[in-house]
């Protein structure tokens, strides 16, 4: 494969594309989380149960479940440009109908479809934006996704918070579909940088094409034939069972193993953690559930930026083997001692999303890097559905064990689950920092 592309000098043009492909990630943590804030006037309004409740918040995860293995397969078939614009449209479409939805039935049908299209979005836009970016700045950059994603969630608290202040319970409906403003933002973005990827455009018989898009956007005329992958046959497409096949196994059990047992415990953190901060103490109510939870998302965002140098510097296997260690610590230390003071629980969660910042910025690094341009959105999107598997787990297991186990007990199992994901980077994390896309990816 020629190495133009890797070796290209950081323009315009890839921050204009980052910035397109980050609007996925910040939709993701926006529609996630502005539910939260939905729920406590959607609960009053339509009477919901527990259980009505519980199928609205995990209505999103389970359609990211589905989402993510369909679309990562179709997106590697029929290219990333074609659906670069269409899940956009579909997660406006969806947020603008739940203004007006009056049945719990119909809110879950579109926070389904939401989750769909999100989950569509990360192996379109994180395949695309890897497959153009110069090695220097890939793992930063694709790092970045995941700042994006934090963002989204704040900004969702904080908008929860403001619309509750001021418009009351009755406000859910405009949390909703407030989403759909973000959706035309990235909308009108993406609409000046829309490029296809020129490697998977040689990987499909169409070189020709693909080294126009080099000429145009890098500026850089190039012979079509160099643009050939010396590792794979033009036409050739991925499937799931190929990623389980003796080439890619141990890759995809690593990317979705440390993927799933990483998410499981953040998304509880992150759905809980004003109920588990008030069992230690902090008081509860509309503020923590609200700007209390998006300072929490504020400290995981902030636990990203060191670690998008450390990828570069330190090296991808090194930094989310030392920050899955270090995030077992906090964690085991909350099981062991569940009575220590509030300031310092507080200050233990806070380590805890401080230190996984390294798995973090690796959950779309790792799988981009990993797998060649015929496979490789169906491998983002693989893992991305392991995930939610663990998300969805998460959220639903850590009120449970609250309620029957007890803090202690249920800290030591976030713990254990930690510990199961250093265990998976120790035997599976390679080291790709500094390799070429396809040179990793061999």
């Amino acid at each position: 494969m020629s190495t133009v592309i890797d070796d290209a000098p950081f323009t315009s043009f890839h921050k204009w594309l980052t910035l397109a492909c980050s609007g996925g990630p910040l939709l993701d943590g926006y529609i996630l989380s502005i539910v939260g804030t939905a729920l406590i006037g959607m609960t009053a309004e339509l009477d919901l149960s527990t259980s009505q409740t519980q199928l609205i918040g995990a209505a999103a995860l389970i359609g990211m479940f589905v989402g993510g293995a369909l679309f990562g397969v179709l997106t590697d078939r029929i290219g990333r440009e074609v659906m670069y614009t269409a899940d956009l449209v579909v997660m406006a479409v969806c947020s603008v109908l739940s203004f007006w939805a009056e049945s719990t039935w119909l809110i879950v049908a579109l926070r389904f479809v939401l989750g769909m299209a999100v989950a569509a979005d990360y192996p379109i836009a994180t395949s695309l934006l890897a497959e153009w970016l110069p090695v220097k700045q890939r793992g930063r950059l694709l790092g970045l996704q995941i700042v994006a994603w934090y963002a989204g969630s704040v900004l969702a608290y904080v908008v929860g918070y403001l619309a509750l202040t001021f418009g009351g319970p009755g406000s859910w409906r405009w949390q909703l579909a407030s989403a759909a403003v973000l959706c035309v933002f990235f909308l009108i973005i993406r609409q000046k940088t829309a490029p296809e990827s020129p490697r998977w455009l040689a990987q499909h018989g169409r070189a020709e094409q693909g080294a126009e898009m080099i000429e145009k956007y890098l500026e850089v005329r190039i012979d079509p034939a160099e643009l050939v992958e010396q590792s794979g046959r033009p036409g050739k497409h991925g499937s799931i069972r190929e990623l389980f096949g003796p080439t890619y196994r141990k890759r995809t059990l690593f990317c979705s193993g440390f993927f799933l047992c990483q998410v499981a415990v953040l998304f509880a953190m992150l759905t809980f953690g004003p109920r588990i901060l008030s069992a230690f103490g902090m008081p509860a109510g509309t503020w923590m559930d609200t700007l209390g939870t998006a300072l929490i998302s504020l400290v995981f965002l902030i636990g990203c930026l060191p670690a998008m140098r450390l990828i570069d510097t330190l090296g991808r296997r090194p930094t989310i083997i030392w920050c899955f260690g270090l995030m077992v610590v906090p964690t085991l230390l909350l099981g062991l001692f569940p009575s220590m003071p509030t300031l310092l629980a507080f200050g233990m969660l806070c380590l805890y999303a401080f230190f996984c910042g390294g798995p973090n910025v690796l959950d779309w690094t790792y799988p981009n890097e990993l797998f060649p341009t015929h496979i490789r959105a169906t491998a983002v999107g693989f893992a991305t559905s392991a995930s939610r598997i663990g998300a969805a787990l998460g959220t639903y297991l850590l009120p449970w064990s609250l309620d029957h186990q007890g803090l202690g007990p249920t800290m030591l199992y976030a713990a254990a689950l930690t510990a199961i994901g250093f265990g998976i980077c120790v035997w599976g994390a390679p080291e790709t920092k500094g390799r070429e896309l396809e040179a990793a990816a061999r």
